[in-house]
Order: structure tokens, then sequence, then C-alpha cells
């Protein structure tokens, strides 16, 4: 099969809400109300306590043995603790990044008419709409999105990427490469604070997919009985996210609780996803997060995921198998986790709960 035309699974085409918006801007429709959205209660003081750690890019390759020592294992405790961190001084150009913010924001702003030639194709997950909609029933996210595979440039689906409008298209094509480099030197750097063999990581993630979600979340005229995205663990190895507009709506689940969090000025938020938990055997856990959606503002983010070469297996790494830790989770070839991730609903930690032994 050739490379561009895989389809790894599909998800059922759903009305765009940013219509719905215009068509009846006062009411919710039914199938976007959530009757749990208050399952936990969510943490609204902001306080320093609830703030996801911060790791500075800078620190961690210091000349200073002792600094860069103890950053790494603010790190270590970062993705141990939270599965959750802000990385500062990351080292990505600020001009590409605040260009990228308006172009996304412009291609956002088309006519929906142009957007839509984006569209999801028939049993395929790429593409303008929503992803892991498997039923007529199922409630929906209060968002729109474009998906699609950045990296490796040869797995580009000619028909998205290549099509997309200039300048958007050759910033974003920048904006893979930079983050293909520093999820590279994330993940290394978590190899090396578990000890791992760096091998480990290059072998799994050197030639790995990159998949990014432009994520455009409409204003609710009741913002309480929806979610932009529904509560999950991201099913990939690491996600870095850039919030496009000031909106707040991120919400991780922390002790029963959402907690929300304050994007920092010029940092990146980085998630431990399903992935890494599983290559971990454990030592790191994805964490359930969510967003919500604002009531006279829309918010606009890019999610970059990172998932290892799909011709390779995934399972815990062979130096984190002790006879005192032994294997948490199955051997399943790549390609068959995302065959299988994208036949389900996005639920929870559902997925990854199937795959532990």
């Amino acid at each position: 099969m050739d490379p561009k035309t895989r389809k790894l699974g599909g998800s059922l085409k759903v009305p765009f809400v940013q219509d719905l918006t215009k068509e009846n801007p006062s009411s919710v429709p039914t199938r976007y109300i959530r009757p749990d959205n208050d399952q936990y209660p969510t943490i609204s003081n902001g306080g320093s306590f609830h703030q996801i750690p911060v790791v500075d890019m800078q620190n961690l390759f210091s000349s200073a043995e002792e600094v860069s020592d103890l950053e790494l294992q603010k790190l270590h405790s970062a993705c141990k603790e939270w599965g959750f961190f802000q990385r500062i001084n990351h080292g990505v150009s600020s001009s590409l990044v605040e260009k990228l913010k308006s172009e996304v924001q412009d291609f956002f702003n088309l006519p929906m008419a142009e957007k839509s030639k984006y569209g999801q194709e028939p049993g395929d997950v790429e593409g303008y709409g929503q992803a892991f909609v498997k039923s007529e029933e199922q409630k929906l996210d209060w968002a729109d999105m474009l998906y699609m595979i950045t990296q490796p440039e040869d797995l580009r689906k000619p028909h998205l990427f290549p099509k997309l409008p200039l300048p958007l298209r050759e910033s974003l094509h920048e904006y893979s490469i930079e983050l293909k480099s520093l999820a590279s030197k994330i993940l290394n750097l978590i190899a090396k604070a578990l000890g791992m063999k760096h091998e480990e990581i290059e072998v799994l993630f050197e030639e790995g997919l990159q998949s990014m979600r432009l994520t455009y979340y409409p204003p609710c005229p009741q913002p309480e009985l929806v979610t932009g995205l529904c509560h999950h663990s991201d099913p990939v190895g690491l996600t870095i996210l850039l919030q496009i507009n000031d909106v707040q709506g991120l919400q991780i689940k922390e002790n029963e609780a959402w907690v929300p969090v304050l994007p920092l000025p010029n940092a990146f938020i980085v998630n431990v996803g399903d992935i890494l938990e599983i290559i971990t055997n454990g030592a790191y856990k994805s964490v359930e997060h969510r967003a919500i959606v604002n009531s006279q503002k829309e918010r606009l983010s890019i999610g970059t995921f990172t998932f290892p070469k799909l011709n390779g297996d995934l399972g815990p790494v062979p130096s984190l198998i002790t006879p005192e830790n032994p294997a948490k989770f199955s051997k399943v070839l790549m390609v068959d986790y995302l065959k299988r991730l994208y036949s389900r609903e996005l639920d929870g930690k559902s997925y990854i709960d199937t795959m532990r032994i």
C-alpha cells in the first residue's frame, strides 16, 4: 500500500460546530450535552500549589553539572508525579511561533466552504472534522479540528498538508521540523532520567511518526453543559501543546479533581502519553485531561504528537524490566496499536488499560 494512502482508521462525519453556532447561537444541541460534566470538582484558586511543574531547557543543557542534574530531577519528578510540565527556554524560534499563531487564526477564519476542502475522507481519521466518532448516538465535543500526519514528509496525505494555504503551509512545515527536534531532546532526557539505554529510545522514535491537531473551540452559549475535548489520556508517546490565544481551557485530573493549566508566556505544555507509560513500564504515567470552552471567546491550540515508528514493536523497554519489576504491559506491533486505537471512542484511559498484563 502506498504510504500516502494508508488509512489507520476512520471517524463518522459530524456537523461543524462553527456552523452550529451561526445557525442557532443561543442553545446547545442535545448531542453535545454531557450529563457527567460535574463528576469531579474543579480547583479554581489558581494557587502555585496546583500549578504544573516548569522545566527550563537551558538549565538542562547547562555546562554546570549541578544545575543540569537538578533540572533533570525536576523533569523526572514532573513526568512521574504529574505527567505534565511546562517547557520554557525551549529553543524554538519565537518569531516562527508568533507567525504560526496568526496564520492558524486566519485559517479558522476562512469560510467554511474553504475549510471543508480538507474534510475527512470515508474511513480516514485525518482531515477536518472530529476524531474517534464511532456511532450516531455518541456525545460530541464542542470543537472543530484539522488533524494530519506531518512527519515523515512522505506520509503526508497529498490532499491535506501540501494543499494548505500559504504561508500557513510553510510555517507548519518549519514548525514540524523544530518540534521533531524538541521532542527528540525531551525523549533523550527522559531516557537519561530513567537510566534507560540511549539506543532503546533511538530505535523506537528515530523514524517515528509526528501528527498535529489544529483545534478551534467556538464560544458556547452554555459552556457548563459541554466539553471542548472529552476527558482522556493521550494515546501517543509525547504531546507538545501550543496555546494560540489567551483563552484558557486545558484541565488535568489530579486527586479526583480538575486542575486548570495556566499557560506561561513563550512556553509549551508537554505531557506523557500512553505509549510513554507503556515504554517506561509504568514509571511515568499518562494523565487524564480535558478541554472546557468559554461563553464569550473562542480558544485555539496546536497539539503536536510524537509516536514511535510504524513498523516497530511497542512494549516496555528491556532495561526497565527486572525480576522485581516485571513487564506490566503486553507487546504489540505499533501499526496494530494505532488501528485498534482508531477503532474506539476516546474514553479516559480505557485503551491503555486493555494492554495491561
